[in-house]
C-alpha cells in the first residue's frame, strides 16, 4: 500500500494566547482520504501542543510520498510487541476530587438541596441494645443531582441504561487524561472544542476537564458564565474512544444557550459518561493518574453522587 503525506501552510491560535504559522510543511498521513480537520488534529499530534484553540490550513495537497516518521502516524511492523505498564504502582496517593455533602447544600443553582434527619437517634436506641452500644441511622433526601455526580445513559435516554447497568470496569481504576485549562477562558470565549483536546490518545480514558470553576461552587457566580464542552468536542471525544467525561463546572454543557444539551445528547447516547462537579482537579498530572467514579446500582435512577477520586504515583 502506497504511504501518502500532505502538504501544507498552517496558522495556529492557541486557547491561551499566542499563535504559530508554518510553510510549506509536509506530514505523514495513515491514509489518503483524511479531510482539513482530521489533517490539522495529526498536526497538533505531531507538534505536540497543547491549549490548541484553531487550526487553518492554507494550500493543502495530498501527495503519494514515501513517510518520514511524522509522530501520531503509527506503522505497522511484522514482528512488533506491546507491552502494558500498571500504572497503579505500590507507592499511590489518593486525590479526594469530590464535594462533601451536607445539609442544605446548593449544587446546581435552582435544584433542591439535601435534607438529613434522624430515624434512630443515639439516645433512642440505648433502649434497644445491650449498655453501652448504641447507633445512629439517618435518613437522606436528595435529587440525585448532588455534589459530585454520574450521569448515566438513563438520564438523557428513556431506554439507556441506568445506574444498575453500568459496567463497573468503566468506572473504576480509568487512566486519567487531565486537561490543564484555567488560562484558557474569558467572557466572550467559554466553549471547550476539539482542537483544545487533540494533542492526547483519550482511547478508553476518562477525560477530565480542568477550567478551576470549582472555586465559585456554592456560589451565585457558579450558575454564570461557566466553561462547558461544546457538540464539536463533545464529537470528537466520542470518536476518539474516550469512557467518561468529567469536568469542574456547574455542567458539560452551556446552561445560558435555551434548553439545548448537546454534550449530554452525544456523550451519554455514545454511551461515555458524564461526572459534574469534579474539585482539585489542580492537583492532578496531565497524565499518569487512575481515576475511580462509581455510584450505587440503583435501578431505574440516572444520576447519582459519587465519591470520585484519582491514585496518582507517588513521588
Amino acid at each position: 500500500m502506497a504511504d501518502h503525506r500532505a502538504h501544507f501552510d498552517f496558522e495556529i491560535h492557541f486557547a491561551n494566547g499566542g499563535d504559530l504559522t508554518g510553510t510549506g510543511f509536509r506530514l505523514d498521513l495513515p491514509s489518503a482520504d483524511l479531510d482539513a480537520t482530521a489533517i490539522g488534529r495529526l498536526l497538533i499530534a505531531h507538534l505536540g501542543l497543547a491549549l490548541v484553540d484553531t487550526v487553518e490550513l492554507r494550500e493543502l495537497r495530498i501527495v503519494e510520498e514515501p513517510h518520514r516518521g511524522s509522530r501520531g502516524v503509527a506503522r505497522e511492523s511484522a514482528g512488533s510487541s506491546s507491552r502494558v505498564i500498571d500504572l497503579r504502582v505500590i507507592d499511590l496517593r489518593v486525590i479526594d476530587l469530590s464535594h462533601p455533602i451536607r445539609a442544605g447544600l446548593i449544587t446546581y443553582p435552582g435544584l433542591p438541596a439535601p435534607v438529613i434527619a434522624p430515624h434512630l437517634t443515639r439516645a433512642d436506641s440505648r433502649s434497644k441494645y445491650a449498655p453501652g452500644t448504641e447507633f445512629a441511622m439517618d435518613v437522606i433526601t436528595m435529587i440525585g443531582n448532588t455534589g459530585t455526580y454520574l450521569d448515566s445513559p438513563f438520564h438523557r435516554y428513556a431506554d439507556g441504561a441506568d445506574l444498575a447497568g453500568l459496567d463497573l470496569a468503566t468506572l473504576v481504576g480509568l487512566r486519567a487524561e487531565v486537561f490543564h485549562l484555567t488560562d484558557a477562558w474569558d467572557a466572550t470565549r467559554r466553549g471547550i472544542g476539539a482542537q483544545t483536546l487533540a494533542d492526547r490518545d483519550v482511547a478508553g480514558a476518562a477525560v477530565l476537564l480542568h477550567t478551576g470553576w470549582d472555586r465559585h461552587f456554592g456560589t451565585a457566580a457558579y450558575g454564570l458564565g461557566a466553561p462547558f464542552l461544546t457538540a464539536e468536542g463533545s464529537r470528537y471525544l466520542i470518536d476518539a474512544g474516550a469512557v467518561l467525561v468529567g469536568i469542574d463546572s456547574v455542567n458539560i454543557d452551556d446552561t445560558e444557550s435555551g434548553g439545548e444539551r448537546p454534550a449530554h445528547t452525544l456523550l451519554l447516547g455514545a454511551g461515555v459518561h458524564v461526572v459534574e462537579h469534579l474539585t482539585r482537579l489542580e492537583a492532578l498530572p496531565p497524565r499518569g493518574a487512575r481515576f475511580t467514579a462509581a455510584p450505587p446500582a440503583v435501578e431505574g435512577f440516572g444520576t447519582f453522587a459519587v465519591r470520585a477520586f484519582a491514585e496518582v504515583p507517588g513521588d
